[in-house]
């Protein structure tokens, strides 16, 4: 059966990291939201000239705007035969709820991962990386919306049973290790 999973964590707290490792250790494709806004914005596109002034405020897309764009990934052939790792979305409990929905009311969904690393240490990698979104003020506002708005689809997926917590301090491989043990059992 094709792996489908949400990850989840803080900015910063190395989903990038962790879904390429399980992308290729899995042969499923990642779906990075943030990489996906990122591009858009990039090439100017006119969503992506949209989404880049969301995102130099750290402000989150509007539910709408993301949605079409997750369904659409979702729809994609590889997808549908590989499974997915989504990185970046739901981050609301509105967009968890129409995720579930989307999925089948989560039977199309084998887990959600949070991968826990404190505050004061996602801070300290953020501050080591270089991206163009990551001013303080962003980085800032993308923390707090995490605590407002992402906590909230946590719980959503939790009361669904599908939520597991990773402890994501450590080195990758070890962090690595933890989640695919995590899956492995969550999967079972």
């Amino acid at each position: 059966m094709p792996l489908r999973l949400v990850v989840f964590g803080r900015q910063g707290a190395g989903k990038g990291t962790q879904c390429a490792l399980l992308s290729g250790h899995y042969a499923v494709p990642h779906i990075s939201t943030g990489d996906m806004l990122r591009e858009a914005a990039v090439a100017s596109t006119s969503f992506g000239l949209k989404a880049k002034s969301y995102m130099d405020r750290g402000e989150l897309l509007p539910d709408d705007i993301m949605l079409g764009v997750i369904e659409e990934r979702l729809a994609a052939a590889d997808v549908v035969e590989h499974g997915f790792l989504l990185d970046g979305f739901p981050r609301t409990k509105g967009q968890a709820e129409a995720l579930l929905n989307l999925l089948g009311g989560g039977a199309g969904l084998d887990l959600a991962v949070n991968i826990e690393v404190p505050e004061d240490i996602v801070l300290g990698r953020i501050a080591g990386r270089a991206r163009d979104d990551d001013t303080a003020h962003a980085v800032t506002a993308r923390l707090e919306a995490y605590a407002l708005y992402t906590m909230a689809a946590l719980a959503i997926f939790d009361s669904k049973g599908l939520l597991v917590t990773v402890d994501g301090v450590g080195t990758p491989d070890e962090v690595f290790a933890r989640l695919r043990e995590a899956i492995e059992a969550g999967r079972a």
